[in-house]
């Protein structure tokens, strides 16, 4: 045996390498093999829940990083739950009709729609959005998300979809469903009604109009004439238009510009007089717009009546104060124009081409027809000014292209009838962050009714019969009879079968003497089949419940499924479905740029976890104030893999430095631990608070730094620095050397538990080489309690003192160093220098302080204010470092003068020489 060999250095198997691209499908094939999800459950069952319902991502191509984001953030959440005192079920869930699979089906997959039965086509919608989950499943699970992969909900599943009929039935029932001609978004490229939920805003090129109506019928109000300016950057309503809305309490004037006369707001008369170039504009009149109502003015192209109304919503942002209306294509519009029976005119089809009612521009496209009807105008002499603006306009979100307000048939869902218990409810949830309340409140405070029908086939069918009269049928008995279809043979059978084969046997109505049925070819909203989730899934499942504890998702799905959940759980239970909601941003480069493939930017999360690991993506999320807009770039992740290294490392450390430590038998209890063992566990507590509390509150970047800095300041640059000596040099079974090893543990445990959320590969790595572990994995354990420790507060304060002196030390050594002084710092002599205060803070310091200084002497010699010249003065001290005096021990490095004072070991300090004789005797 040589004497390095008497050294109790770290010893473990546990990796320096994470290796987690390889590393990591092995941990999980455990899992899987372990059914870890189930054993989980079955040890939680009997606590309170938590219900975290997940909001179903679109069954349609590879997830994103903004996918990864969401399912990571969730599964924190999940996983803290479990640790901590509930039973935590994860059920996750797929979005499955409507466009994207018809467009993945027709475009990708080159399917022709027209040559196939409607059923057909559904049943390949059908197998392409399985083959989408399954591919979504496998890349979820690789993130390290812990769920019942199993049986998720799937909105195209024949139960799911039962329910969802039973909300719609409950909701008619209770008066809230109704068909009406309405103005909706309406998508040409889609050629379907759209939510407000499905539009997004982008900025278009428009023609920015000046039209004249000439005054057809006065009142004795005004001249006849004069002429009503209107303004519009939708020319391709002009052939629509019914009217013209003015404000009641807004000033009017007629002005007359250059011989002509014409009728403007008067607020408006600057802008108007620079835009049309007008020299001189003489008010001859001015009128309040309440008196204007029911003057009648002439269309341009048409010559018919278009009727002066009074409206709340004319507003002097822009414009002229007096506002062109066409019923069939716009809300206000439709509005105003129901109030004074205008009727509804919508000349455009669902192709977005001009119809024969816009006599001169049939079959023109409506973007087309704008150049044709402006020509129109201009050579009717209507037209005063023609420009183009560009503005922020309402967008298909799926085709990207333009929509346009059109009224049809459409049914509805009343928002009004139920808005203020959802504003109540609202009020009743919780929000992180707390603005979402306000932007939730204030989207649904505006929001009008709900139009719930597409003119798709790939969809939940709604449920609606009509008799031979046209009335709508929606009954209990139907409701009931076609959810039990729909359950048995899912909702394609309302496409396989006639009406009357869809209706109970024997079905009567009033309103079909001849027995003759129809039935509704539209489809349900994609935003009303996720949003009935609250009923078929958390109502429908056992081990869920309703209403959830949180809902999260991005802060795009307060439009989106926030909203439709809430609507539709207020319109069937009177409640929320939720208690919580916690929003979190979008994800953008390194730069602050939004993402796209154009630009080259995209982060790809399947890329990442095969060069880097999903640990390391779960990682970044748990650094980034998540709530806001997030970055992420490979420069990025490059950090974050740092900050990984360096708690693996901390973790290799603590468990190479147990090796043989039972703490059963070995461990020292608190009260016979040294002070700075005591401070060592005071710090692990307060830790401990910092991370309970960061995950409570959904603020896991506390959690990460809180971490991060306990393994690279508390330990890595304080303990384990000072430990190394005792731990290796000491004897194995010495007081000194056991009361570490207690400490270090105390954090391994509790470290290990603490990332368990965030790093589960990692921390199930580390707890397979934990030597007394009473179960198999992190996940089957509780997060560490909070301790009391005895005068802890007076400790802490106290080796926090300590810790500012050791930093002047520290820097001390690091100027000598730097000056040639010394080299390591175990060649350094320390003279302190001090004060009364840290001179009595030093009294009370029993440990050795040349091994929390990790120096081979320290002295104290005098003030602070007799310190020579060449100590250096720093805030807590004036401190002098030379060089030790002595010989350096062979065996634990340290310079001491005592060496060569045994004879047996002439090498070696009188410490290192006692230890080898006792446990070594035969190198003696």
């Amino acid at each position: 045996m040589e004497l390095k060999d008497t050294l109790l250095m770290p010893k473990t198997e546990f990796p320096m390498r994470g290796n987690l691209p390889n590393r990591e499908p092995q941990m999980q094939e455990k899992w899987n093999e372990e059914d870890i999800y189930k054993q989980v459950q079955e040890r939680t069952k009997d606590l309170p829940k938590f219900i975290l319902h997940d909001g179903p991502p679109y069954a349609n191509g590879n997830i994103h990083i903004g996918h990864a984001m969401n399912k990571i953030l969730k599964d924190f959440i999940v996983r803290y739950k479990s640790m901590s005192g509930y039973h935590a079920p994860y059920v996750p869930g797929w979005d499955t009709h409507g466009l994207p699979i018809e467009t993945a089906l027709t475009k990708n997959k080159k399917v022709n729609r027209k040559e196939m039965s409607i059923a057909e086509f559904r049943k390949l919608c059908e197998e392409y959005a399985y083959t989408q989950i399954n591919n979504q499943r496998e890349q979820f699970k690789r993130l390290g998300v812990r769920g019942d992969w199993e049986n998720p909900y799937i909105t195209l599943k024949p139960e799911y979809e039962a329910e969802q009929i039973k909300v719609f039935g409950d909701m008619a029932k209770k008066g809230y469903i109704y068909k009406g001609l309405k103005p909706v978004y309406w998508s040409p490229s889609s050629e379907s009604a759209l939510a407000e939920a499905e539009i997004e805003y982008h900025d278009k090129k428009s023609a920015s109009i000046y039209v004249a109506f000439d005054v057809k019928d006065g009142k004795g109000v005004v001249p006849e004439d004069a002429k009503y300016i209107i303004w519009t950057t939708t020319p391709w309503t002009i052939p629509a238009n019914l009217g013209i809305s003015v404000h009641p309490r807004l000033n009017y004037v007629v002005v007359n510009a250059e011989g002509t006369r014409y009728i403007v707001a008067e607020a408006l008369l600057p802008s108007v007089k620079e835009t049309l170039g007008w020299e001189t504009a003489e008010v001859e009149k001015t009128l309040k717009g309440s008196e204007l109502e029911y003057t009648v003015a002439k269309h341009p192209l048409y010559g018919r009546d278009s009727l002066v109304m009074n409206g709340e919503h004319v507003t002097t942002d822009a414009g002229t104060g007096c506002v062109h209306t066409a019923p069939g294509h716009g809300e206000d519009d439709f509005i105003i124009g129901q109030k004074y029976n205008l009727g509804v005119l919508a000349p455009v089809d669902e192709k977005g081409h001009m119809t024969a009612e816009a006599p001169g521009f049939e079959g023109l496209f409506y973007d087309k027809a704008n150049k044709e009807i402006t020509d129109k105008l201009a050579e009717n002499g209507a037209l005063l000014k023609l420009d183009f603006i560009t503005h922020s306009y309402p967008h298909d979100w799926r085709t990207k292209k333009p929509t346009i307000f059109r009224a049809t048939d459409q049914w509805f869902a009343s928002i009004d009838q139920i808005r203020e218990q959802l504003l109540e409810q609202i009020k009743a949830t919780k929000f992180v962050p707390a603005w979402g309340e306000t932007r939730l409140f204030n989207m649904v405070r505006d929001r009008g009714d709900w139009c719930i029908s597409r003119q798709r086939a790939w969809g939940v069918p709604i449920p609606v019969f009509y008799a031979e009269n046209g009335d709508a049928i929606i009954t209990d008995e139907t409701i009931e009879h076609v959810a039990q279809l729909f359950k048995e043979h899912g909702s394609t059978v309302w496409f396989e079968r006639e009406a009357k084969d869809l209706l109970p046997e024997g079905f009567t109505h009033e309103g079909s003497p001849n027995g003759k049925f129809t039935k509704e070819t539209d489809i349900m909203d994609v935003w009303f089949d996720s949003g009935s989730s609250h009923q078929s899934v958390l109502e429908a499942r056992e081990d869920l419940e309703r209403p959830a504890d949180l809902y999260l998702e991005g802060s795009d799905q307060y439009r989106g499924w926030f909203n439709s959940s809430l609507t539709t759980a207020v319109a069937v239970t009177g409640k929320a479905p939720y208690k919580g909601i916690l929003s979190h941003g979008f994800t953008l480069d390194g730069e602050g740029r939004k993402m796209s493939k154009s630009l080259g930017n995209t982060v790809d999360p399947l890329k990442v976890i095969q060069q880097m690991g999903a640990d390391i993506l779960r990682l970044w999320v748990a650094s980034v104030d998540y709530q806001a807009d997030v970055r992420v770039s490979d420069n990025i992740l490059k950090q974050v893999s740092e900050v990984y290294r360096k708690i693996r490392n901390t973790f290799r450390f603590l468990l190479g430095n147990l090796n043989g430590f039972n703490a059963a038998s070995d461990a020292v209890s608190y009260e016979n631990l040294r002070e700075v063992d005591k401070y060592m566990l005071i710090k692990l507590n307060r830790l401990v608070e910092q991370v309970q509390n960061g995950y409570d509150r959904y603020q896991f970047a506390d959690v990460y730094h809180g971490i991060n800095n306990f393994c690279t300041q508390d330990l890595s640059s304080f303990y384990l620095d000072y430990a190394k000596d005792i731990l290796y040099c000491d004897a194995e079974a010495s007081t000194g050397r056991r009361a570490i090893q207690t400490v270090l543990h105390e954090c391994l445990i509790k470290l290990v538990k603490m990332v368990a959320p965030i790093l589960p590969h990692t921390a199930d790595e580390v707890w397979a080489f934990i030597q007394d572990k009473e179960v198999n994995s992190v996940q089957l354990t509780d997060m560490p309690s909070v301790e009391t420790y005895e005068n802890a507060k007076t400790i802490e304060e106290k080796w926090d003192r300590f810790m500012n002196l050791r930093d002047d030390v520290l820097k001390a050594l690091e100027e000598a160093r730097n000056a040639k002084v010394i080299g390591k710092s175990l060649n350094a002599k320390v003279t302190l220098y001090v004060d009364e205060e840290v001179k009595e803070l030093l009294a009370g310091i029993k440990e050795s302080l040349e091994q929390l200084f990790i120096v081979s002497k320290v002295e104290l010699s005098g003030s602070v204010y007799n310190a020579p010249e060449n100590a250096l003065k720093l805030e807590h001290a004036a401190i002098l470092i030379e060089k030790a005096e002595g010989e350096t021990c062979e065996r634990c490095w340290n310079i001491s003068e005592e060496v060569g004072a045994n004879e047996k070991h002439p090498t070696l300090c009188e410490r290192c020489a006692s230890v080898v004789d006792a446990e070594y005797p035969e190198l003696g």
